[in-house]
């Protein structure tokens, strides 16, 4: 962490899924005033593409929470939905009892209900029409993307507070690597950020980390170890990596 914290001039976000409801995934970044980017993004083995686009907005509101930011910075989104239930229908929705102006109960409520807790005051959304060459846009489509199709995209890497390593910056010798082992590394370093982070992660999120079926994870009450992270049950099928000094084997049933 640097003594004078970067501000964050712009941020974007973005959700997909497969077969709607199928898998999803969402994306997400925050762009610094030095140039420097940090992204994130997750998946969701049973959801809708609302749900992913909601999840990114999330995820960005957190992250945002007690960063400097930029007094133009706004969040660029492709999803009207997000932006017109943040703007015009949440305040409808709850004087409602959470009903539309139909009578039907809101979908995705719970979702909306921590991005209305979540939300910063002044921090507006701007709409961009999808695959139409924003960057930051595109960018978070892709990551989404490849998290919806079971992929983990290589992210941009980093503390949020501090400057971030780009792609650019690889050494050659990472390049040159074999398949198999970049793919590990990239595996490797985004436990650390995400045990850095304190992130929580989803029963499908964690099984696509540690390369593990799913039923060989579900239900586990007690801490475990994989590689040099103790994965830390949280309940409601969540959970949390932490950096686990010395230990370097596999967890139980590797």
């Amino acid at each position: 962490m640097v003594d004078d914290p970067l501000r964050v001039v712009a941020a974007a976000c973005d959700g997909a899924c497969s077969g709607n409801p199928g898998p999803g995934g969402w994306g997400a970044l925050l762009r610094f005033e030095n140039g420097s980017v940090h992204e994130l993004g997750g998946a969701d083995r049973d959801t809708t593409n609302n749900r992913m686009e909601l999840t990114a907005a999330l995820a960005l509101f957190e992250r945002l929470r007690g960063l400097p930011r930029h007094p133009d910075l706004v969040i660029r989104t492709d999803s009207r939905y997000l932006i017109d239930g943040l703007e015009k229908w949440l305040a409808g929705w709850k004087r409602k009892g959470w009903r539309t102006a139909s009578g039907g109960a809101v979908l995705n409520r719970d979702l909306w209900e921590q991005l209305d807790q979540a939300r910063l005051p002044g921090l507006r959304l701007r709409h961009v029409r999808g695959h139409s060459g924003d960057p930051d846009n595109d960018r978070c489509d892709a990551i989404a993307v490849a998290f919806s199709r079971g992929r983990l995209p290589r992210l941009a890497e980093g503390e949020v507070l501090a400057s971030v390593r780009l792609e650019a910056d690889r050494p050659a010798a990472e390049e040159a690597a074999p398949a198999a082992l970049q793919k590990l590394l990239s595996r490797l370093e985004l436990a650390d950020r995400l045990a850095a982070g304190g992130y929580e992660l989803s029963l499908v999120e964690l099984a696509q980390l540690v390369e593990l079926p799913i039923r060989s994870i579900e239900g586990r009450e007690e801490a475990w170890i994989w590689r040099d992270w103790r994965v830390q049950p949280l309940g409601y099928d969540r959970w949390r990596l932490e950096r686990e000094r010395g230990a370097g084997g596999l967890g139980p049933g590797e």
